[in-house]
């Protein structure tokens, strides 16, 4: 199994997280995961939505200590 790509968007506010994330996703192929790094609040019930509404998977989701968000998604097959 290949890494996940990894999208870098903090500093970056709603919906822009969102949006680097559903480019990321198109690029992959089904099945592959991406991972998703960012700061903004709103993303912890932005990108769980946009998995819902697409029929991608939200794999993981969890807060650093930091306070980085960094959620693992699976595209949808």
């Amino acid at each position: 199994m290949t890494d996940p790509l990894q999208i870098d968007a903090r500093d970056l506010l709603c919906p822009l997280p969102v949006l680097r994330l559903r480019k990321a996703l198109a690029s992959v192929a089904p099945g592959s995961q991406v991972q998703l790094l960012a700061t903004d609040p709103a993303s912890q019930i932005d990108v769980p939505h946009f998995c819902t509404e697409q029929g991608h998977h939200l794999i993981r989701q969890t807060t650093s200590a930091e306070g980085h968000f960094l959620f693992t998604i699976a595209k949808a097959l």
